[in-house]
């Protein structure tokens, strides 16, 4: 019975969440078009609208242990679900998130997340399309935005520790900004497609400066992505 009302919860969360959302990316491909300035509350809107779904239909509750950055600086968060992904825009204003380059060309998504900001990552393009991305990234920390980064690369499952993906490194090397890792636990309730009620928890780790050596930095955020994995 327990399983089969999660089922329903989930088949409720599905429809209304993804439902919303699509009426949100019309109204941001209109906000491009019309009004820009629209353009960022209503990716906030989405966060938020998300986080409702999450707590009334899915029952699960989601709470932070620490203070969240803002201004410029590399956010670097432990990937276990989509969850966090979507979260982003709630978390932080304006973040400017490195994406999967496969993901600018949903229709409609696209279009809005290049205007928004994001920063598509091409793996194996090659210098010309890395010097892009920097460039992209760079503009985004001069407009004082927060850089998202999800250094496993992508998805893991819950209570795994992958190594960090290398491009990881270079980008702090080459961007000189502090890291602010954040651990966050949500593969247990929300990756799957019958989502579970419970707790979500997000835990804040100490900024670690700019100009470490490589096999310092990686560690340290290793680590510190990793504080809920027990």
């Amino acid at each position: 019975m327990t399983w089969l009302l999660a089922a329903l919860r989930s088949l409720v969360f599905y429809v209304l969440f993804y439902g919303v959302s699509a009426v949100l990316v019309i109204a941001s491909v209109v906000a491009v078009v019309a009004q820009r300035r629209w353009l960022g509350p209503i990716v906030e809107r989405w966060g938020y609208w998300h986080l409702w779904c999450v707590r009334h239909l899915l029952g699960i509750e989601v709470v932070m242990d620490g203070a969240l950055p803002d201004g410029p600086v590399l956010i670097a968060i432990k990937h276990e679900s989509f969850f966090e992904a979507i979260d982003t825009p709630r978390l932080f204003t304006l973040p400017a998130v490195f994406a999967k380059q496969e993901l600018f060309a949903i229709p409609g998504w696209g279009y809005s997340a290049r205007t928004y900001g994001l920063i598509p990552v091409a793996r194996d393009k090659g210098a010309k399309t890395l010097r892009a991305m920097l460039a992209l990234a760079k503009q985004r920390v001069d407009e004082g935005r927060p850089l998202v980064i999800f250094p496993e690369g992508t998805r893991v499952a819950h209570g795994t520790r992958p190594p960090l993906q290398a491009g990881f490194a270079g980008l702090y090397k080459l961007l000189r900004l502090p890291v602010v890792p954040i651990a966050v636990d949500s593969g247990a309730a929300y990756h799957r497609l019958v989502k579970r009620p419970g707790r979500i928890t997000y835990k804040v780790g100490d900024t670690i400066p700019a100009g470490l050596p490589r096999e310092e930095v990686e560690a340290r955020v290793h680590a510190a992505i990793n504080a809920l994995n027990g």
